[in-house]
């Protein structure tokens, strides 16, 4: 009897509330209709109002932590973009670098060509080196087909490089002037003193059988004497950074520096009207003269 007393007790509170419920629904359509005044909606108003305030208050930390994630994951986007154009423009740069130092390298070759209307000259590109720097020489992208042949000489628009020493239908092998077997006939531009440069080392040159009454000094310029007819007369060398000289010898040296960087080497020129003797039929280098004897 208790269980069904409760349950009817239930069913009467449900049904008081849904009729409280339909009760406030119309006089709420009631008040509406009727103008600007509502007591229902103002009642309510009322009675919500600091829930809603409690809610948005106790809400806003969170608003705001997925608003601030709307702004990191823009600016996530933002930065992937930036980075990628970033990437381009870099590209760019370091193309248009390049065009602007083979246009230099380009032009350069152009004045010399334009100095020398007597030369034939033949632009070649580096393709590869010694890799064991025991034997300096580089090889480039012109042959036998290009109309080069072994002894022509090789040269940039600041000076000789070297000389043709093997060719083939496609490339050729370039033996540079620092290599120790190199051999050319120079003089020293101020005084006319004659002499032999040789390869050194790695990056310098050495000037032998210079007279020893000859005047030399640091800053005098080395050029090709032609002599032994293997480079054509006034091709720059290098510059002289030293000289020794000894009393008791006939000669003295030089130690010069080469006019062309030839670590940095992209493109040279090769001497295409110039016919050199015969590699076979060169002159002997001059013997190393004996001291006295005291």
């Amino acid at each position: 009897m208790a269980g069904e007393t409760r349950q009817i007790s239930g069913s009467r509170s449900w049904a008081v509330t849904v009729i409280l419920l339909l009760l406030l629904m119309l006089s709420w359509i009631v008040f509406e209709g009727a103008g600007e005044t509502n007591p229902v909606r103002d009642a309510f108003s009322r009675v919500l109002s600091p829930l809603q305030f409690a809610i948005g208050r106790a809400s806003r930390p969170l608003v705001r932590t997925f608003d601030r994630l709307g702004r990191l994951t823009d600016v996530e986007i933002e930065n992937d973009q930036l980075r990628r154009e970033n990437a381009e423009l870099r590209a760019e740069v370091i193309a248009l670098r390049e065009a602007q130092i083979e246009n230099e390298n380009l032009r350069r070759q152009l004045n010399f060509k334009s100095t020398v209307p007597h030369f034939q000259l033949l632009s070649a590109e580096v393709i590869g080196r010694d890799p064991s720097n025991l034997l300096q020489y580089i090889l480039i992208d012109r042959g036998r087909l290009d109309g080069i042949e072994s002894g022509m000489p090789a040269l940039t628009a600041d000076g000789l490089v070297g000389r043709v020493s093997e060719v083939s239908a496609a490339s050729s092998k370039v033996m540079l002037i620092t290599d120790p077997s190199s051999s050319v006939t120079a003089l020293i531009q101020s005084s006319r003193a004659t002499g032999v440069v040789q390869g050194y080392s790695a990056h310098e040159l050495v000037m032998r059988y210079i007279p020893q009454l000859a005047e030399v000094a640091p800053g005098d310029i080395v050029l090709t004497s032609g002599l032994g007819g293997n480079f054509p007369k006034r091709l720059p060398i290098g510059q002289v950074v030293e000289v020794s000289y000894h009393d008791v010898h006939m000669f003295q040296e030089a130690r010069v520096i080469p006019a062309t960087n030839l670590a940095d080497l992209e493109t040279i020129m090769i001497l295409l009207s110039f016919t050199p003797l015969d590699i076979e039929d060169q002159e002997p280098e001059p013997p190393l003269p004996q001291t006295e004897e005291p």
